[in-house]
């Protein structure tokens, strides 16, 4: 989700809450410790140089149990990184503490905003070696003249 979307619905909601993909909430006490700008300046596996930029929002879980994040404070922190740091309309990204801190991506689901779990992947599937994945076939969906040369009980070409 882009910081735009993140903002409109923040225009709109009555509360902020996020929620896991396993279905909890993140507790309502949260606090967002951070809006950043993050820049990844990488070369991938196929020697391909790489710039990402993402706006990261760390959300931290407080002992502040009274704490309630509102819709217009979290919009007043994204303005104030807005200006002071140069955000432009970026993906956003949520670092949030689970085992470790994990890395969401963010989602809306029309009343809460998702944490989608991220993934790792190659960038370079076509340059590093990693086979083409094979396609699946049912037996049954073969031709009769693929199949016709070994059938069961009747032996092999």
């Amino acid at each position: 989700m882009k910081l735009s979307e993140v903002k409109q619905h923040l225009a709109t909601a009555e509360s902020v809450n996020f929620q896991l993909a396993n279905g909890t909430c993140v507790p309502e006490h949260f606090h967002v410790t951070e809006v950043g700008l993050i820049t990844r300046h990488f070369i991938d596996c196929g020697g391909v140089e790489r710039i990402e930029k993402i706006i990261n929002f760390q959300l931290w879980d407080a002992n502040d149990f009274e704490h309630r994040l509102k819709p217009q404070k979290l919009l007043n922190i994204i303005a104030l990184s807005e200006n002071r740091l140069g955000i432009g309309d970026l993906e956003v990204e949520v670092e949030y503490q689970s085992d470790t801190i994990g890395k969401y991506g963010l989602g809306f689901d029309g009343t809460n905003f998702q944490l989608l779990p991220k993934k790792t992947a190659c960038l370079a599937q076509d340059a590093c070696g990693i086979p083409a994945e094979k396609p699946k076939v049912r037996l049954s969906d073969l031709q009769a003249s693929q199949s016709a040369c070994c059938t069961p009980g009747g032996g092999c070409c």
